[in-house]
């Protein structure tokens, strides 16, 4: 299963993460399929490659619970969910 996930990386007491979309029993810190975003947690930037990660959704990658509060902070699921009735 895919999963979109947080990839731990920068220094010591100065952590950043990329969400990445990840094969679920892949190790955290490992070679993700894409990476899809950014997250700063110290200075709450966010910056997300919302068209792949719509895509991922689509192909049914799950989001962790944290990765899920920061697509649904930026609106994400409105527009995948926008993107299916305009299919329909």
């Amino acid at each position: 299963m895919i999963k979109l996930r947080l990839k731990r990386f920068g220094k010591k007491r100065e952590v950043s993460y990329r969400i990445v979309a990840i094969n679920s029993d892949a190790r955290r810190d490992g070679r993700p399929l894409e990476e899809v975003g950014f997250y700063n947690p110290r200075t709450d930037e966010t910056r997300l490659d919302v068209p792949a990660i719509v895509r991922r959704l689509e192909q049914g990658a799950q989001p962790t619970k944290t990765v899920k509060s920061i697509l649904e902070k930026a609106n994400v699921f409105e527009q995948l969910k926008a993107g299916v009735e305009a299919e329909a």
